[in-house]
């Protein structure tokens, strides 16, 4: 059996907001494996997802550069050592050079100026990851840095007519989009887009749950988690934040859409916060 250490407790706490010795118990049964761990504590309700990203975040920035005309667009993740160097002016105009570079080619080749970078600010700086994202048809690439810097987010959003994209009402919508990312941190577009494997573990855990309750009832109660889970996890479905979640994106973005007169589809999206890709 796994040694259950303190430090895997606490881990499982952070992950978990669970109780010390749920964690340990929930760790004893699943032999020491924090995702496993996870799940026992969910099924028994004493637990949320556990959210990764909060785990063992190292410093850095999100950065971001759209290409003139707003078809183009990267959003590019750089690491260092600490939040003083994060902070640095210098820093800063280095991670939006490399933003900019990746946007013009995919490809370049960054070592040299991450390696002269370093020289300079005296810190160890990894390009840990980026994203470039090119409009498909009629439509948009539009990003946001949140303050700080540690979460940002890109996103492309289509449309049926070019004269449509040309439009305040549609730039507005999708600025407002790349703000309910940030905020909202969806995974996924919509429904049909949730990983199956995911979905049935979902169900697992909603039936673990209620397992209890009456057996007329336990169905209709899973669809409800189910459906609580989808308002969380696919962006179409949240409650529309600057409206308060009265109304979805979906039913908003369809509001706009039916005010220009023509289809508006958001196509993909991608969300960095600094720490995430190299978390544990």
């Amino acid at each position: 059996m796994a040694e259950i250490t303190a430090v895997s407790v606490g881990k499982l706490r952070e992950m978990t907001n669970a109780g010390l010795m749920d964690c340990k118990r929930a760790l004893i049964e699943a032999d020491g494996n924090l995702d496993a761990a996870v799940d026992i504590l969910r099924k028994k309700g004493v637990a949320s997802a556990a959210k990764k990203a909060s785990r063992d975040a190292k410093e850095g920035v999100i950065a971001q550069h759209i290409q003139s005309g707003a078809r183009v667009g990267v959003l590019v993740e750089v690491n260092c050592e600490t939040d003083f160097v994060a902070k640095n002016e210098t820093f800063r105009a280095f991670c939006d050079e490399v933003a900019r570079l990746l946007v013009a080619d995919p490809k370049v080749d960054l070592e040299p100026m991450r390696t002269a970078q370093v020289a300079k600010i005296g810190e160890n700086i990894k390009i840990s990851r980026h994203h470039r994202l090119a409009v498909e048809g009629n439509g948009l690439v539009a990003a946001y840095i949140h303050t700080g810097a540690k979460v940002g987010v890109l996103v492309e959003v289509g449309a049926g007519k070019e004269t449509t994209v040309a439009h305040d009402d549609f730039k507005q919508l999708v600025r407002d989009i790349t703000l309910q990312i940030a905020a909202g941190h969806p995974f996924v577009v919509s429904r049909d887009q949730v990983d199956p494997d995911l979905l049935a573990k979902e169900k697992e855990i909603a039936a673990e749950q209620v397992k209890n309750k009456p057996p007329q009832a336990i169905a209709k109660i899973i669809e409800g988690k189910l459906e609580k889970f989808y308002q969380s996890y696919c962006l179409v479905d949240q409650g529309f934040v600057k409206r308060n979640s009265e109304v979805t994106v979906k039913e908003h973005a369809a509001s706009v859409a039916k005010q220009l007169g023509d289809g508006i589809v958001i196509r993909r999206f991608v969300r960095f916060q600094v720490g995430e890709s190299l978390a544990d």
